[in-house]
């Protein structure tokens, strides 16, 4: 038996696929077919069962998914351990975030990364706060930035921004001409969201949930310049971190501050606990906190405080 057949195992199990799991690893199905099939005939039964479109474990295989997943990691772990021993200063980096993240924060932190460290190099990779978490746990990726809250004690948690969220409407919107609102005062109107992997789609729905309506949601898309620009056509409402929107607003977009309505975009750098980190991501983390630190909440409030006393003297 060989690393290679426990990591062609796990992730055949992971992608219910054959075919999915080969493009996954970079290596033809029938490669993947056969290294499973000796697994199998070497303990002497069978992993999956291959009836119908998805692969499924069967009880002998889910028993030891778990002790394999473990034998992999344990030995990725070992391998970056033993670059750095050998002082291999490069490497990649794989991030997910979702796409609003980079608008405001980490275009100049990937810059200034990049001339510190020629180097390595970083995949983005776009996706919802949820899809990230699961990536972090898959090992789809190294590091994840997402919207709080974040309910699982497997992950560390940098906190580095809180910040409103706002409502945007178009041209021909009753309140376009307003400063403020109130999300009540929205409840007819047709809601423009993030998908359902955005954390922001579910606490918009949960605010409206708490003031007794649930929208009616005429869209949802992973890309927020797309949802303004449905809000500029008029076909229904969005909602956008304030600074996201003020960064890249439009003459005939109006945004609208929620009174009275705690929805807050609260992002968090993330990585999971027991996982070994690499050179290269340990070094992109550090360089990441040391350039977020004045946006943390906790900067972001001192500032407030500062600049409140400063106005009334």
């Amino acid at each position: 038996m060989e690393i290679r057949h426990l990591l062609y195992f796990t992730e055949v199990a992971r992608r219910h696929s054959f075919s999915v799991a080969a493009e996954a690893l970079y290596v033809t199905q029938p490669t993947i077919s056969k290294m499973v099939q000796n697994l199998e005939d070497e303990l002497g039964v069978f992993l999956f069962n291959r009836a119908g479109k998805k692969v499924e474990l069967t009880d002998a295989g889910r028993a030891i998914l778990k002790p394999a997943q473990d034998i992999v990691k344990a030995f990725q772990n070992l391998s970056t351990e033993l670059d750095e021993v050998a002082h291999l200063r490069t490497g990649n980096i794989r991030i997910g975030m979702p796409p609003m993240a980079g608008v405001g924060y980490f275009s100049q932190i990937a810059g200034g990364f990049s001339k510190k460290y020629p180097q390595i190099s970083i995949q983005w990779l776009e996706f919802g706060s949820k899809w990230v978490e699961q990536g972090l746990l898959a090992g789809e990726v190294d590091l994840g930035i997402i919207q709080l809250p974040l309910h699982d004690d497997r992950f560390e948690i940098f906190e580095f921004v809180c910040e409103p969220v706002v409502a945007i409407v178009g041209p021909g919107h009753k309140f376009f001409k307003q400063r403020t609102v109130n999300l009540q005062d929205l409840s007819n109107d047709k809601f423009i969201l993030f998908r359902e992997d955005f954390a922001l789609h579910d606490q918009i729905l949960e605010q409206c949930r708490r003031l007794g309506f649930s929208p009616q949601i005429a869209a949802q898309s992973s890309q927020w310049d797309f949802i303004v620009g449905m809000v500029e056509e008029n076909l229904g409402i969005g909602f956008l971190p304030e600074n996201v929107w003020r960064r890249n607003s439009r003459k005939q977009v109006q945004m609208l501050k929620l009174e009275g309505c705690p929805l807050c975009w609260n992002l968090a750098v993330i990585w999971e606990k027991n996982r070994h980190l690499s050179f290269a991501a340990r070094q992109w983390l550090a360089f990441a906190q040391t350039a977020l630190q004045g946006n943390s909440p906790q900067n972001s409030a001192t500032k407030e405080k500062r600049n409140d006393r400063e106005a009334n003297n």
